[in-house]
């Protein structure tokens, strides 16, 4: 599968993050993408779409759920393939989530700080194995 075909949801509550990553991603190809800016939402269109997305891109401090909460549920229900955390939490705070998320056995890939790079986005996107 060729990278631009990725089928991406992006979870972000923050308006400004959400568009700037949006448009981010847009811009560098990615078609296939869905925006939701709460983690109900983004459930909603999990639920209703026909396949699992091949990357959950969701931010770890949602008002309704966490990141990692969000990830188990979807992992758990085969709704999505790979997921990223995106956050501006402390490197130390990202790491014990991602440890966390190793011992509850997730298909975390990683976290991306805060405004999301291109360049990191596709780093993590190297470890895929979609």
């Amino acid at each position: 599968m060729f990278e631009h075909d990725l089928r991406i949801l992006l979870v972000e509550d923050h308006p400004f993050q959400l568009k700037a990553t949006q448009c981010l991603l847009e811009n560098a190809g990615f078609t296939q993408l869905t925006v939701s800016d709460t983690a109900e939402s983004a459930l909603q269109k999990m639920l209703g779409a026909t396949h699992p997305f091949d990357i959950l891109l969701c931010d770890q401090c949602l008002p309704d759920l966490s990141g990692l909460d969000l990830i188990q549920f979807a992992s758990h229900r085969g709704m999505i393939k790979q997921a990223i955390l995106l956050s501006s939490l402390t490197t130390l705070e990202l790491d014990a989530l991602e440890k966390q998320a190793c011992e509850r056995k997730l298909p975390l890939l990683g976290y991306l700080i805060k405004p999301l790079k291109q360049s990191d986005f596709r780093k993590l996107l190297t470890l895929t194995r979609i």
